[in-house]
């Protein structure tokens, strides 16, 4: 089944349900209780919905679906009543034990005298306070915490009750522990972007910037590395293992990011690296996947509470959202995706992984097919499988792992932005549907700078469609939804985790207006030496500034500086001395910018003696082959490139001479590669002297974040507020 069809249930379908239970007949109307009548006050205990409920046959579960005339052995707790059938069939507590000793192994039936108990624990005064069993694959897991909810020995229950006391309970106070009289100011503070900036902390190349709503004393924990435990997180007792080692081997940034993200904090990490990849890969996985378990213990927990309670109105639970899925992921490639999902599984390791194989086939590549030429960071994002269309739901039981689980069946969803988006949106045959992404509790986007030269646009489409009202119920049990779920207000609870190498406007975008976590939120900045510095090529190196009269004409007079300033000596250079203006790279950012300058060239008079070609993105290999050609041997002078071209693409250009950048580049790693490595092959191979070598660059005040990473933080705001307008470094 593909990943992206809706998780309802065929018309027609009739789960398997015990007597006294419920069922959905062929009309997709609920059965009535048999044998006795049932009280409105009574459904919340007999909810049936996806996000506790396994899909009915599904292989990944622990037990087989037990029929209605399933009956134990002789001599187990129930044979006397199993002789009587007219009393067996009329009596649902006895038809409940029956079902649950059915799925005790038979070695197992001489177990101590509690675990029997716990099994006759139902009131009798109250039969329909057990809970719903209409999809035999959660019949293990009420068995399972019916008989286990006691075990004080049990080291995964410990790690729910141990520790620190509830109200340092990071997930409880975030979720659960909530004052509607405190929280109503502090979402008008964040609503009116009334926050208080603090100093989230500081290392020798990293900064953070904390924010919080007004009046609003965010709890820090210890971010010092001696002082951190792994008990202030209450982690799952099988993911403090994994948890140990990584801190262990953490510097002071990782600590604090930790911190960050275990607090519930919004976290926008613009130090991402190639260094720190799989640790920051490893802190999100181990985050989302204690968010899945506690949340899925919890509501687990609470139906054996509703299961022992003998008065529905005096225990009222909230523990749900509107759908199951409770973490998104959006990743670039299918490689990506295959790293997130080796982590989990490390991290998890589940017993059994159903459907494993089909992903390895469909997402893993094991053939390599870029050559060690390539940079390190293109290989990390391309090497493997880089298609970035793709879907993934991921479900997850106490043993078992499921991989293309339906949406509304998952707990997590790994996805592309454009495989997101066109379930979203739909097709021709089906209708738009984003209700799965109503309850979602934590999104984490990682590589955040591969995102944005794919299509950002598809990213922040994606988080204007989280925690919407859903169109319809899916099997909602309403009495179980939390309230701030109900009122709309699921937006100021989730966590929202930005991962990226760099920081750019529409990441600041995100973080102003789509993060609104009532926890606060905080921003991880790198300190910037400056990739020219890092160039280490001796040729000068000019940054020019242009004024602009507002913001929206910024590109027009980008465009008219250009052209009357910089390509002016370059058509003056043309017409007098050719030889001198050949191997001009012009470096263009964006696409639009691409068309203009490219159009200019080709229809002005002014510039009818230069000779140019184009690589863009769009560009097929054997036109760009050939234009790398030309340029290579003089026959173009001046060759247009654009910044996703040589993102997708790497090339390695022959023949520069000089460098013209219409605009900074995003990733700074581009500008050394593009002014060291193409200028100093060109002087290592003769074709010029390095004195006549040199790089221009083109800037204004709204390229202030491309500057620091070019220039160094230090040097970037003297060229922004300085009386000059034109700068160079050698």
């Amino acid at each position: 089944m593909a990943p992206s069809r809706r998780g309802k249930s065929a018309p027609g379908r009739v789960y398997a349900a015990p007597r006294g239970g419920f069922g959905v007949s062929k009309s997709g109307g609920r059965q009535g209780y048999q044998g006795a009548t049932r009280k409105s006050t009574t459904t919340r205990n007999n909810f049936q919905t996806s996000r506790l409920d396994d899909t009915i046959n599904d292989p990944g579960e622990e037990s087989d679906v037990v029929s209605e005339q399933a009956v134990p052995k002789a001599g187990s707790a129930n044979s006397s009543s199993q002789a009587e059938p007219s009393e067996s069939d009329t009596d649902p507590e006895n038809s409940y034990s029956v079902l649950l000793q059915t799925l005790i192994p038979t070695s197992s039936r001489g177990e101590p005298k509690w675990k029997r108990r716990m099994l006759k624990h139902v009131d009798e005064s109250n039969p329909a306070r057990s809970p719903s069993l209409s999809d035999p694959g959660d019949l293990d897991v009420v068995e399972e915490e019916a008989l286990q909810s006691h075990r004080e020995s049990d080291d995964e229950d410990q790690s729910d009750t141990d520790g620190l006391p509830e109200s340092n309970d990071c997930f409880t106070r975030h979720f659960d522990d909530i004052n509607q009289a405190d929280v109503s100011p502090k979402m008008q503070a964040m609503d009116a972007k009334q926050w208080v900036i603090e100093n989230g902390g500081t290392g020798s190349h990293w900064r953070s910037t904390l924010r919080r709503p007004v009046a609003f004393p965010v709890t820090k924990l210890n971010s010092e590395k001696g002082a951190l435990g792994i008990k202030n997180f209450k982690l799952k007792s099988k993911l403090e293992k994994a948890a140990e080692q990584l801190f262990s081997e953490a510097d002071g940034l990782m600590i604090q990011l930790a911190s960050s993200i275990f607090s519930y904090q919004d976290v926008l990490f613009a130090a991402r690296s190639l260094d720190n990849a799989d640790a920051v890969r490893t802190l999100a996985a181990l985050h989302a996947l204690n968010h899945v378990h506690r949340t899925r213990d919890k509501v687990l927990k609470n139906n054996v509470k509703l299961t022992r309670s003998t008065n529905d109105k005096d225990l009222e639970v909230r523990d749900q959202g509107f759908t199951r899925p409770k973490v998104l992921m959006l990743l670039p490639t299918r490689q990506s995706c295959v790293k997130m999902v080796n982590t989990l599984t490390t991290l998890c390791a589940p017993e059994q992984q159903e459907n494993r194989k089909r992903f390895q086939d469909s997402y893993a590549n094991t053939e390599e097919k870029l050559t060690a030429k390539k940079p390190e960071d293109f290989r990390d994002l391309f090497g493997g499988n880089d298609d970035d269309m793709f879907r993934l739901g991921l479900k997850f039981t106490r043993k078992t792992m499921k991989f293309f689980s339906q949406f509304y069946s998952s707990d997590m969803i790994l996805a592309s932005p454009l495989g997101l988006r066109t379930t979203l949106e739909g097709d021709g045959k089906k209708k738009p549907d984003y209700d799965f992404l109503s309850s979602v509790e934590m999104v984490v986007i990682d590589q955040g700078e591969a995102l944005a030269m794919q299509n950002w646009d598809h990213v922040e489409y994606i988080l204007e469609h989280l925690n919407l009202q859903p169109k319809e119920a899916h099997g909602c049990d309403f009495g179980r939804v939390r309230n701030w779920y109900l009122d709309s207000h699921a937006k100021y609870y989730r966590q929202t985790l930005l991962f990226s190498a760099f920081n750019f406007p529409s990441l600041n975008k995100i973080y102003i207006q789509q993060m609104l976590n009532l926890a606060g939120k905080i921003k991880f900045s790198k300190v910037y030496d400056g990739a020219m510095i890092n160039a280490g090529l001796p040729v000068q190196q000019t940054f020019s500034r242009f004024d602009f009269s507002e913001p929206a004409s910024e590109p027009d007079d980008r465009f008219n500086y250009f052209t009357t300033g910089m390509l002016s000596s370059l058509v003056k250079g043309s017409s007098s001395n050719q030889s001198r203006q050949q191997g001009v790279l012009v470096f263009v950012p964006l696409y639009a910018d691409f068309v203009r300058i490219r159009n200019y060239l080709a229809s002005s008079t002014s510039t009818q003696h230069v000779s140019f070609g184009s690589v863009s993105e769009y560009t097929s290999a054997r036109e760009a082959a050939r234009a790398r050609s030309h340029f290579l041997t003089g026959r173009h002078s001046v060759l247009l490139y654009t910044e996703r071209a040589h993102h997708f693409r790497r090339y390695r250009l022959k023949g520069v001479r000089k460098v013209i950048l219409y605009g900074l580049p995003e990733n700074p790693v581009f500008y050394q590669e593009i002014v060291s490595e193409y200028l100093g092959s060109s002087i290592a191979q003769g074709r010029i002297e390095a004195r006549l070598a040199g790089a221009r660059c083109l800037f204004s005040k709204l390229d202030l974040l491309k500057l620091e990473r070019i220039v160094g933080t230090q040097r970037y705001r003297t060229l922004l507020s300085d009386k000059g307008d034109t700068f160079n470094f050698t």
